[in-house]
């Protein structure tokens, strides 16, 4: 495996922020939502990933596993790691059903097949590069991902296995969500600071779009008409950002400043979803951005910090709820009667 390093462009886009609503409420959201025991205890399932055939997938970053549940059986399978204590954080399912997560503790990309239960692990030299934390493919099969202590944007290319790294111009920015964006090119929040970065796919530079004084973006999601919106869990905000004009618009969050919301996501409809993370038990917001209406529906279980939420092609949500060691699967009322 071969190694590249590069270093970012300092590039920085002020914004223009709207504050739209003075008090944000919430209706009861119609809302299915089905959770299912980790069979590892203490497993911290902490992200989930949908696959082509539809299972939720999810990492197990304290058992050292990777879960799949067949949603229409309830049936959950585990896959142990080969290298100890890799502490797997994020992950992505390809288009084959290939597996790939992050080893937060132990500084590798892993590719995990499912019919045989085999692991590839994707190694670099780069020291600064030890805890990869969330991964994402492009359209040309690139797998980038965030790393956070490390303040770097990874670039694997799983066809040589080469990697390269981009250090962000911010320092301790803590690179952590990520997304591609509507243009191809990665987006992610900086938790460390107010800003989103833009990775060029190409150069691998680096723009960073200015959020309003104070913001903490942690995850970060694509709407359909291309904006960006974000969990600002400092602040108890739900933001959006236009990368075309920088624009960048903020709602306060239904559960008020301390609401820390975390893991959000959108489904075809452009609706978005996001979780309350600071509220007991746990919410799960669904935000309509044409009526600008929040509506909110509690997590049986609590949720324990629901830390990331991935929506599937059917505008089901599937959620890890890594304090209370479950996974759930949301059904709006709308995607289940489309059924």
């Amino acid at each position: 495996m071969s190694l590249g390093s590069t270093r970012g462009i300092r590039s920085a886009v002020l914004p223009s922020v709207l504050l739209l609503g003075g008090v944000a409420f919430a209706a009861k959201a119609s809302v299915e939502i089905r959770e299912f025991l980790v069979p590892s205890p203490d497993a911290l399932p902490h992200d989930p990933a949908v696959a082509p055939d539809g299972a939720l997938w999810t990492t197990e970053q304290h058992a050292n596993k990777l879960g799949r549940l067949d949603v229409a059986t309830g049936q959950f399978r585990e896959y142990p790691l080969t290298t100890a204590d890799s502490g797997p954080h994020g992950l992505v399912v390809d288009r084959a059903g290939t597996v790939w997560f992050t080893a937060n503790y132990k500084g590798y990309v892993g590719q995990l097949d499912p019919q045989t239960g085999k692991v590839h692990e994707f190694r670099w030299n780069d020291a600064r590069a030890g805890d990869p934390h969330t991964p994402v493919f492009d359209a040309a099969g690139i797998l980038w991902f965030t790393v956070q202590r490390g303040n770097l944007i990874g670039r694997l290319d799983p066809r040589t296995g080469t990697s390269r790294f981009v250090e962000v111009p911010t320092p301790k920015a803590t690179p952590y969500g990520m997304v591609i964006g509507a243009d191809g090119a990665p987006y992610f929040c900086e938790f460390g600071s107010n800003k989103i970065g833009r990775v060029d796919p190409t150069t691998m530079s680096i723009r960073e779009f200015i959020l309003p004084e104070g913001a903490r973006p942690r995850r970060i999601a694509l709407a359909p008409d291309g904006t960006l919106y974000y969990s600002d869990y400092a602040r108890g905000m739900l933001g959006r950002l236009d990368p075309g004009t920088a624009k960048v618009e903020e709602w306060r969050s239904p559960g008020g400043p301390g609401s820390r919301p975390y893991g959000i996501a959108t489904t075809a409809d452009g609706r978005v979803w996001y979780s309350e993370s600071g509220v007991q038990p746990n919410t799960l917001m669904r935000f309509d951005p044409v009526t600008k209406r929040f509506e909110a529906t509690p997590i049986p279980s609590g949720g324990g910090v629901v830390r990331n939420i991935a929506a599937t092609p059917r505008g089901e949500l599937y959620l890890a709820c890594s304090g209370v060691n479950r996974v759930a699967v949301a059904m709006p009322v709308t995607a289940k009667e489309s059924r």
